[in-house]
């Protein structure tokens, strides 16, 4: 009966939520145990160590990459993070306890930063690795403190609570990730106490090198490779419902029951992640089974995610998309019957490291969409040098998304509702597997278009 659970930051500020609705609800004694959360930091607090992910608002990282002083933002950090300390003294955390173990970690952190600094400031280094490195120290700081505090909580109320710091701060073996995990749970009784995990895992290979901000997603799918869980579970602080219900109004949408791998696939395309990718494809080859819960509403059994559901019924199961992306159109007359245009135009995407969510042909031209934080003037100005024309536009892009929605005039029925609110449709398309129809519009639209979608497929 084994799970493996996920806890973002916004539920883990919400900590006597996450007790009350996660870890106690419905539970009494040995039925506490059994489980492994991965936790991430509390709320902001990663923005505070590396970049405000929003906003783009730099933190500690930026003023070390930048050879400022880093000293400074991080005793601000430690202030901050024995503020949210003492907010959790009425939880039962030792206070004092809390505030040293904070010190301690920061003040080695802070001297292999200096250290990293040094080497920074000889030139002697490549920068990326060095600095690479500077955002896996920072990044572990956040998860390490709400790891230790969640951890000094459960175990002052009497429950039988093991911290599993994935950190590496004290342990300089040379571990891949995965070793580090396999390690860190081999001799963990699980049906005799709850584990609390961090989500930063230290591992060779750099867990930031590749899933960045995502780490604890990875964090928490390797675990659950490496235990073979019953069922992993991601706690957040919403459903996945079939449309935003800040958009389209809460009594006008619902909480997807079922779906599966491939739609989670298509809704991290256009930005509304249930699971990081490259999270979820360990899950899915490994056949384990995901469940989506809302934190504070414990009583519903949220969304399963399996690998091979299919919808018994034909429908779309989520209207979603994103403002977020620009509309990159390459022209040339020249391009029609000539072999190999598309792998030339795709080779200068690679080039830049940009990957596209749309693409559409015509004889003469080729219509690729990216997100716009990946927009780059060097790209553009490649692309024009080696073909006629080449258009740039800000545009928004909806989406009809499902895992048996292949229905006559189904794509009819929505490009006509989009038409008659006078929302026009600058490209559209979709696979043959028809599990997402992609409509590019103006971005002014998006909104607009949402509720228009929603009400037409009901």
């Amino acid at each position: 009966m084994l799970t493996v659970e996920k806890i973002g930051g916004t539920s883990m500020s919400a900590l006597k939520d996450v007790i009350d609705n996660i870890i106690t609800y419905n539970r009494r004694g040995d039925e506490l145990y059994n489980r492994i959360f991965v936790v991430s930091a509390f709320s902001g607090v990663t923005n505070l160590l590396l970049e405000d992910k929003k906003t783009g608002k730099p933190g500690v990282y930026h003023r070390l990459a930048n050879f400022q002083n880093f000293h400074q933002p991080l005793q601000k950090l430690t202030i901050r993070l024995k503020e949210i300390n003492k907010s959790y003294a009425n939880l039962g955390l030792n206070v004092a306890v809390a505030d040293q173990f904070i010190d301690e970690h920061i003040q080695k952190a802070e001297g292999y930063l200096e250290n990293l600094s040094a080497i920074l400031a000889s030139g002697y280094v490549n920068r990326e690795g060095i600095l690479l490195a500077a955002r896996e120290i920072l990044a572990s700081i956040g998860e390490t403190h709400s790891a230790f505090n969640f951890t000094n909580i459960l175990q002052n109320m009497g429950i039988n609570a093991t911290l599993v710091d994935l950190s590496g701060f004290d342990d300089h073996h040379a571990y891949t990730i995965d070793q580090r995990i396999h390690k860190a749970l081999r001799d963990i009784d699980f049906s005799k106490t709850i584990c609390i995990v961090t989500g930063y895992t230290k591992g060779t290979e750099g867990i930031m090198r590749e899933f960045d901000r995502g780490y604890s997603e990875v964090t928490f799918s390797k675990i659950a490779v490496e235990v073979e869980p019953k069922e992993a579970i991601i706690h957040k602080e919403y459903h996945l419902c079939n449309a935003d219900p800040m958009l389209v109004g809460v009594n006008n949408c619902a909480p997807v029951g079922f779906t599966n791998y491939d739609v989670a696939d298509q809704l991290a395309d256009v930005g509304m992640e249930a699971i990081h990718p490259k999270a979820s494809k360990p899950l899915e080859i490994h056949g384990i089974n995901l469940r989506i819960k809302n934190t504070f509403e414990p009583e519903h059994p949220g969304t399963l995610i399996t690998k091979d559901y299919v919808s018994p019924h034909k429908k779309v199961d989520v209207i979603t998309g994103t403002k977020k992306v620009t509309l990159i159109d390459i022209y040339d007359p020249l391009m029609v019957g000539n072999v190999g245009t598309d792998l030339q135009i795709m080779q200068v995407f690679a080039k830049y490291n940009v990957s596209y969510s749309f693409k559409a042909t015509s004889a003469n031209s080729i219509s690729v969409v990216i997100w716009e934080k990946d927009m780059n003037k060097k790209l553009i100005q490649d692309l024009a040098a080696n073909f006629e024309k080449v258009t740039v536009e800000d545009v928004a892009m909806v989406c009809l998304i499902g895992s048996n929605m292949d229905q006559p005039g189904l794509l009819a029925r929505a490009a006509s509702a989009l038409a008659n609110d006078n929302v026009n449709i600058i490209s559209c398309g979709f696979a043959l597997r028809k599990v997402n129809i992609q409509f590019i519009i103006a971005r002014d639209d998006f909104d607009r278009a949402i509720i228009t979608l929603n009400k037409a497929m009901e």
